[in-house]
């Protein structure tokens, strides 16, 4: 299961004009220059020479002091536009409901929910016993437990069964390592018992006193399970199950039924599953199927039987097979969703009297609604042809209410409880968005691009209405296609800065996403990676031919695997983009796949490939944006990361300026901003967010000339 991960692709940009401005550095702060200090390597008779590795040493005060002399220099260039900033960040923030309620979850007799206050960085999670007038419980303040942490993060919080304790995780850098809290709530006190350098999540048992939890490998991988007693020392704790192959990551979850706890292991082609009963914490965990390669699986539990999503028996896209609790063995899965080639199935919930699956059918989520008679069979409809829906918060079994979320480019997000016996939906929540806004002045498109081989790539955007195809309206281009995510549409009011000063917002649905089935994410991994590049430029191309917009009005926005894609369309076609913003980018692929020190790299080989092996060492070098940076002219660029990241590490961003601004032969400005307290996630608070983004519009906007 992958951890969320937030990316970066919230998009810009203002309509150009006639006379922008070339921004010379001869009119600007002079830039750092990075001090060269080549380290050579040679494979497969291959020498490599590295100029700025010495980045890497985080512990060198030489790094420190240069990022702290790019940001500075960052800061000069942007000085003038401190003011529009902040004009900025004033304008996204009065399109938000300040102080706000979250739909509120009933487990049992009591309703828990999050809500918001005005001037306040974090939600506060409460509760309230037997109605929702009862008095307010208030469970986990951030605000207040934030103190002076720039970065504060509550990674999870769960509740024991029996609503009388609370544990939960705080990251106060950004690293991604937690530590765990727990809380009487019925005094109000804290217990002494504290879990240090753990994961995210804190399971329980359903003795209400054991907890189970997950540490870190060396290179900060999720490796081991361990159970805690309340109240004993946490020397004392029993390691349940050590994972050493680090190209499997292990997590952990309870079953909605409250059956069984779920220990999931990962990598990206292969899975294996153990359970335990837990009413019986101190037991040992069972394998369902023990691993085999290429086999995926993910199990819940209902009725005392496994109901398990798979790819087994050669179902590429997913099929649902079920087998009884006693004996899970592969040998006695039988079909409960048969397998359909042109339907993947990516997501489940379960429930007493129904099953629901998440069905993706030509690019769109389906959501279908089975009994397990089959006497019941059918899909929930939607009102519009592009949108996204998640199942959200279903937490009884017992139940015969899907509680989902729906947005679109469009409508903003919006909670429903949708009944499955009788088919009425009921919205409980629409989340408003404050000043005049009215979803029909927005208009959505999904157009079809023809990439290199001829497959049809689809290319969906989002521009107010009264548009002209005549090449004039600025467009941000966004592009993840990676580890098959899909990049589906979504609602952001943040963007309304930017629709309503007439841009076009999209996003490219490239092959290595999973948008049009697993075959999709297979066609760009791997020795089958340059489609993801080669379609994004075909979608740019498309769009631009069809007069949606121009070479000098397209930029192209992405983070993590998607600053990958913007990267090595930067090298291929630098021509064909105005403008590049790349967040906490994973560029200096070679490098990063070489390195099996740094955290997820082994894990990895099987998405990108392993380059000890000669075809992938040179496949891998031949798309590397940091090996390809040429001597051509490159778009105007904005580089953003964060000093703590541990999924892409700030030095692939802050290499790749450094030779950027060495090799390339234009004077197009470009900055390299590093958050020094902040990891992959960016800023922890909802304000610190916000100026984030109103920093990375106003860069763009001040590009031609509209900051003001």
């Amino acid at each position: 299961m992958n951890r969320p991960v937030r990316l970066f692709s919230l998009l810009i940009l203002g309509a150009l004009v006639m006379s922008m401005t070339d921004y010379s550095f001869a009119q600007q702060p002079e830039p750092p220059i990075a001090k060269i200090v080549p380290k050579a390597d040679t494979m497969f008779g291959d020498i490599r020479v590295d100029n700025y590795f010495w980045m890497r040493d985080r512990d060198n005060p030489e790094v420190i002091d240069y990022l702290e002399a790019e940001n500075a220099y960052t800061d000069a260039v942007m000085k003038h536009t401190e003011e529009f900033q902040e004009k900025l960040f004033e304008e996204i923030k009065s399109r938000i409901k300040e102080t706000d309620v979250d739909v509120p979850v009933k487990i049992d007799d009591y309703y828990y929910y999050s809500r918001s206050e005005e001037g306040k960085q974090y939600k506060i999670y409460c509760r309230k016993k037997g109605s929702l007038d009862s008095p307010e419980q208030v469970l986990v303040d951030p605000n207040e437990l934030a103190g002076d942490h720039k970065f504060f993060d509550i990674g999870a919080y769960s509740v024991s069964d029996d609503h009388n304790f609370i544990a939960y995780t705080v990251d106060t850098t950004g690293y991604e390592n937690y530590t765990a809290y727990f809380k009487n709530l019925r005094t109000g006190k804290y217990l002494p018992d504290t879990i240090t350098v753990c994961d995210n999540e804190v399971i329980w048992a359903n003795d209400n006193k054991t907890v189970f939890y997950i540490t870190f490998s060396e290179v900060n991988l999720p490796n081991k399970i361990w159970s805690h007693k309340l109240g004993e020392d946490t020397a004392d704790d029993v390691m349940k199950y050590h994972e050493k192959d680090d190209r499997f990551y292990l997590y952990a979850y309870k079953t909605k039924s409250k059956s069984h706890i779920i220990l999931g292991l990962s990598s990206k082609i292969t899975s294996e599953v153990y359970y335990l009963d837990a009413n019986k914490p101190n037991g040992d965990f069972k394998v369902i199927s023990p691993r085999t390669k290429d086999l995926r699986y993910q199990v819940t539990e209902r009725g005392g039987r496994f109901y398990i999503l798979t790819n087994a028996d050669g179902a590429k896209n997913y099929k649902v097979v079920s087998v009884s609790v006693k004996d899970p063995a592969r040998k006695n899965w039988t079909d409960f969703i048969a397998y359909r080639d042109e339907v993947k199935i990516e997501d489940f919930e379960e429930f007493k009297n129904y099953f629901v699956a998440f069905e993706r059918i030509k690019g769109v989520v389906k959501v279908r609604v089975l009994s397990y008679n089959k006497e019941t069979d059918y899909h929930i409809d939607f009102p519009e042809s592009i949108y996204r829906v998640r199942a959200q918060d279903n937490e009884d079994i017992n139940a015969d209410l899907l509680r989902f979320y729906y947005m679109s480019y469009t409508t903003p997000r919006s909670i429903y409880d949708y009944n499955l016996k009788t088919k009425d939906r009921e919205l409980l929540k629409q989340y408003e968005v404050l000043g005049d806004f009215n979803s029909d002045d927005y208009q959505a498109e999904l157009i079809y691009a023809k990439a290199k081989d001829g497959v049809e790539v689809p290319v969906s955007f989002v521009y107010k209405k009264g548009l002209k195809k005549d090449g004039s309206n600025p467009m941000v281009l966004s592009g993840y296609g990676s580890y098959g995510i899909s990049s589906d549409p979504y609602f952001s009011s943040i963007r309304l800065s930017l629709l309503n000063r007439g841009f076009i917002v999209g996003i490219a649905h490239i092959r290595g996403g999973g948008e049009m089935g697993e075959q999709w994410y297979e066609d760009g991994k791997f020795l089958k990676k340059m489609n993801t590049f080669t379609d994004f430029i075909a979608c740019a191309e498309k769009l631009i031919q069809e007069g949606y917009t121009s070479k000098d009005k397209l930029i192209a926005w992405d983070g993590s695997a998607g600053g990958l894609t913007v990267g090595a369309v930067a090298n291929m076609r630098p021509d064909l983009f105005y403008a590049i913003v790349a967040s906490v980018p994973f560029v200096d692929v070679l490098n990063t796949m070489l390195d099996e020190t740094i955290p997820l790299t082994v894990l990895e080989y099987d998405e990108w490939g392993n380059p000890n092996n000669e075809k992938y060492y040179w496949y891998l070098k031949s798309y590397s944006p940091y090996d390809n940076v040429a001597p051509h002219e490159y778009p105007y660029m904005l580089i953003e990361c964060g000093l703590n990241d541990t999924r892409v590490q700030y030095w692939e961003a802050a290499k790749w300026a450094a030779k950027l601004r060495a090799t390339k032969t234009d004077n197009k400005r470009l900055l390299l901003k590093t958050n020094m307290g902040a990891g992959h996630q960016g800023a922890s608070g909802r304000y610190d967010y916000y100026k984030e983004i109103a920093f990375s519009y106003t860069w763009i906007l001040d590009l031609f000339g509209l900051a003001k």
